[in-house]
């Protein structure tokens, strides 16, 4: 039998018995012991953050990117509460993240001690699962449960609360069997081959059928697209996609819609409007893709696959719903498919109509010799750097819409994005994340002037490092979306969404040790990125773009998902006077 360890000795063991390499932290009184621990081993390597909030979103970029959990490491109270909105993001869209908090001791819980927080009451409803650990015997067996339910069935965040005396007491450790089998928490991964025979044959038999795609095929791992794209190709059904699935299907294939929903293209929304059976594959049919219900896809057929059961029926009644792991349905579709004799059903109609569809040019916005549009400082990145196939996060808002529109994903686990919770402040760390997993891997950050802000002292971060992430500020010196809705909705008044005192850019970066440049005309658009490209070490580069564009197509919220708003001055669909009014 082994011999006893301290529970801060356990946890480290643990953690590298798990295969983690990269803990991203902030320490604090209440887990100095796990610091010890850490100090003392040579198998994981701990990035310094410089606020709790920035590990959680690096965990989250690290995880989204490599398609493992991500760890985090904090102190208790403010420690344990500047991760919530991290732990929120992540239960939002589905990434693994556990999260280590340290508690003041045992005895003083309850009693208002020093930096102590209820971290599991407060996380309670924005994690998986949360323990208090109070016994260090039960530590080992914790931390590898935590780690199964992260990553098992649905992905999310799971918290581990640690008290100080938990960290010094001793016990003794013994690796778990593998695989763990939780007694009650067993998510149901194959599904029912009655339902997946009732699948293909609707499939089959449908004459204007369309993939309605999310980011549950990015979660279920490479091979799950992989099988997106061989199901597609004996369908001939044409791809549409949610924010968090880009990437799972390429988008240079011809069948590939664009996103769909509040921002997505005219192309895609019709086609699901307008299709006869809707094939939903690891999405849930959330209401920036719904818009209104009563008027979302009335005549269609749906079928639902997902392996969260309570996201089947949840905001639009199917007609066939499969609890499974996707990228497992998919391949018995196939094997069906294929077993049946089916071929692809002749849709020279559906693809006519989608093509006229796609003539509205929906992404097409104005050009201009005077100042750069911000929808061509995302296509030109796109342009000169997909041969390198970087990985791209962003922050949220316009500039977020823009690149989902115009920065075309070939392969999953390329775009890192908070798409749920929609969090400003996600990119930088997110990069941070991506980077220290692919060092040699060209990350670019494409942000805004004003989320870039939300958690810019993790600049700091990447200099200790050494990290060459590339951050592409898209500077309109507006909280862009917010400036949107404003003029659209409320005549104008652009109450607080003007950013009055932003820094510089150029020589912020400059001060964190970084590169800064400035690109301000559309004819140097390209020689700075290209000297982005050029320089070493991690770059930020203050684009400045149109200050007044806005982000078109767009669908007002409560509309139905036709009535989209193409440019300007143009209303499409049966738009509701409220979405008339609007332009």
């Amino acid at each position: 039998m082994s011999s006893e360890k301290s529970g801060a000795d356990i946890l480290v063991e643990a953690l590298t018995d798990l295969g983690v390499e990269v803990v991203f932290g902030y320490p604090g009184g209440a887990v100095l012991p796990i610091y010890d621990a850490i100090f003392r081993q040579g198998k994981i390597r701990h990035i310094l953050v410089r606020q709790e909030g920035g590990a959680a979103h690096a965990a989250e970029g690290y995880a989204r990117s490599t398609g493992k959990p991500g760890v985090v490491l904090v102190t208790s109270g403010p420690g344990a509460t500047n991760v919530v909105t991290g732990l929120a993001d992540a239960l939002m869209d589905s990434i693994p993240i556990i999260v280590i908090t340290g508690q003041v001791p045992t005895q003083l819980i309850g009693t208002d001690a020093f930096q102590e927080a209820d971290t599991v009451g407060i996380t309670r409803h924005c994690t998986k699962h949360n323990y208090l650990v109070q016994d260090p015997a039960r530590l080992g067996a914790i931390v590898h449960e935590a780690f199964h339910i992260a990553t098992s069935g649905r992905p999310g965040p799971v918290v581990i609360d640690l008290p100080k005396d938990v960290q010094i007491a001793s016990a003794r450790y013994a690796k778990p069997a593998s695989p763990l089998r939780h007694k009650t928490y067993r998510p149901q991964t194959e599904a029912d081959p009655t339902l997946i025979e009732a699948a293909v044959a609707m499939l089959a038999a449908a004459e204007r059928p369309i993939l309605y795609t999310g980011g549950g095929i990015i979660n279920a791992g490479p091979a799950a697209s992989d099988g997106l794209r061989e199901l597609q190709a004996l369908t001939g059904a044409p791809v549409t996609s949610t924010l968090m699935g880009l990437g799972a299907f390429p988008a240079s294939h011809d069948d590939w819609l664009g996103m769909l929903g509040m921002h997505g293209t005219y192309e895609a929304n019709m086609a699901m409007n307008q299709a006869d059976l809707i094939l939903c594959l690891g999405a849930r049919f959330d209401d920036r893709v719904t818009g209104r219900l009563d008027a979302f896809s009335p005549d269609s057929q749906k079928i639902h696959i997902d392996i969260d059961r309570s996201s089947i029926n949840k905001n639009v009644r199917v007609d066939l719903g499969i609890v499974a792991d996707v990228g497992s349905a998919i391949d018995d579709m196939i094997a069906l498919w294929k077993a049946k004799g089916h071929k692809a059903a002749d849709t020279g109609e559906w693809q006519r109509r989608i093509t006229g569809w796609r003539a509205r040019k929906s992404l097409s916005f104005p050009a201009s010799d005077h100042e750069i549009m911000p929808q061509q400082a995302v296509k030109r990145l796109y342009e000169l750097t997909r041969h390198l196939d970087p990985v791209i996060t962003t922050e949220v808002g316009q500039h977020q819409m823009w690149a989902a529109q115009h920065f075309g994903f070939e392969a999953p686990n390329r775009w890192l994005t908070s798409g749920g919770l929609g969090t400003m402040g996600y990119g930088l760390p997110a990069s941070i994340g991506a980077q220290v997993a692919y060092p040699g891997r060209l990350v670019i950050g494409i942000s805004g002037d004003a989320s870039v802000m939300m958690n810019i002292q993790e600049m700091s971060t990447a200099t200790q490092y050494r990290l060459p992430i590339k951050i592409f500020i898209l500077n309109n010196q507006y909280m862009g979306m917010v400036r949107q809705w404003q003029e659209l909705i409320y005549a104008s008044r652009y109450s607080e969404s003007y950013s009055e005192a932003l820094p510089d850019f150029v020589k912020l970066a400059e001060a964190y040790g970084w590169t800064g440049m400035r690109i301000e005309q559309p004819g140097d658009l390209d020689d700075g990125i290209a000297a982005m490209l050029a320089a070493d070490g991690p770059v930020l580069v203050d684009c400045r773009v149109a200050q007044l564009a806005n982000c078109f197509p767009m669908i007002p919220s409560g509309a139905a998902h036709t009535d989209m708003i193409l440019h300007a001055e143009e209303v499409i669909g049966e738009a509701s006077d409220e979405a008339k009014a609007l332009v």
